[in-house]
């Protein structure tokens, strides 16, 4: 299985998005993945043959990829990476630091 990551965010192909997940807005006609806590950068694909839906028992969102070409996803900091057609799970990096805290986000 092909598995694809920018920065502190994974990309696992899945087979099916979740019945009942939602179509989460675009910001400024882009597919925003995650926002940069520190730097305002975003990790964003700008092609309109892709979805990101999202659905309200986790914090993972779903990209379903339409276009036969794939889609580029990019990143002010890291190299692009084109996304070939599918469904994917999108979930961001998270550390641990002890067993008596909770998990942190990764900051990009």
């Amino acid at each position: 299985m092909q598995y694809y990551r920018q920065g502190d965010v994974a990309l696992i192909p899945t087979t099916a998005i979740p019945e009942g997940a939602k179509p989460v807005e675009r910001d400024g006609g882009r597919i925003v993945l995650a926002y940069g806590e520190v730097t305002g950068h975003a990790h964003a694909i700008l092609d309109r043959g892709a979805e990101l839906l999202a659905t309200a028992d986790t914090e993972d969102r779903f990209l379903s990829i339409m276009a036969s070409s794939g889609v580029a996803l990019v990143h002010e900091e890291h190299a692009t990476i084109t996304l070939p057609p599918g469904n994917y799970v999108v979930r961001r990096q998270r550390e641990y630091t002890s067993a008596d805290m909770p998990p942190l986000r990764v900051a990009d």
